[in-house]
């Protein structure tokens, strides 16, 4: 908790008009009040967060001055996912990181769980392309709204994250 928690202030202090902080994220479950909280600072900084979260999501987006940079998309399909992918832009220095714990108090706080960076520069292009695809996804996807209801996620052409991963090989080199 405490590195993810350095990451995320780090983000902030990084932050610049000409670079400006960005987080992505995808896991399971979002719940851990100190997360949260790092998250919100880090929203009223400024900071694009753009979070992927299957299940349980206790941070509300979108409420103006408190969270209205952070978005909060949701992707339920055919194949259950238990990726864990963290992005930071690192003024300007990517730093990627795979994980076993979703930010919740009892994997953080209760659990041995592992955090580490992704060096190789192919695989992180991989996971950055493969995490992008949720955000982008109109067929299967569902966006949290500030009062903490979800909406599908629509667009004028029809793009599923799953498919595209699966039919493309996303994972494939190139």
């Amino acid at each position: 908790k405490n590195r993810i928690i350095e990451l995320i202030e780090r983000e902030m202090a990084l932050s610049s008009e000409d670079r400006p902080g960005e987080i992505m994220a995808k896991m399971n479950s979002l719940e851990d009040p100190e997360i949260i909280s790092a998250l919100l600072m880090a929203s009223r900084a400024g900071i694009r967060i753009q979070l992927n979260i299957r299940g349980i999501c206790c941070l509300r987006p979108g409420l103006k001055g408190i969270s209205e940079n952070i978005e909060v998309v949701s992707v339920i399909d055919r194949f259950l996912e238990h990726a864990r992918i963290l992005y930071f832009r690192n003024g300007g220095n990517d730093d990627l990181y795979l994980s076993s714990a979703d930010w919740m108090t009892r994997n953080l706080d209760r659990r041995v769980e592992l955090l580490f960076p992704v060096k190789d520069p192919v695989n992180r292009q991989r996971l950055v392309r493969f995490m992008k695809s949720f955000f982008s996804d109109t067929v299967k996807g569902w966006r949290m709204k500030s009062d903490g209801t979800w909406s599908r996620s629509r667009g004028a052409r029809g793009a599923r994250a799953q498919e595209l991963i699966y039919r493309t090989g996303a994972f494939r080199e190139g």
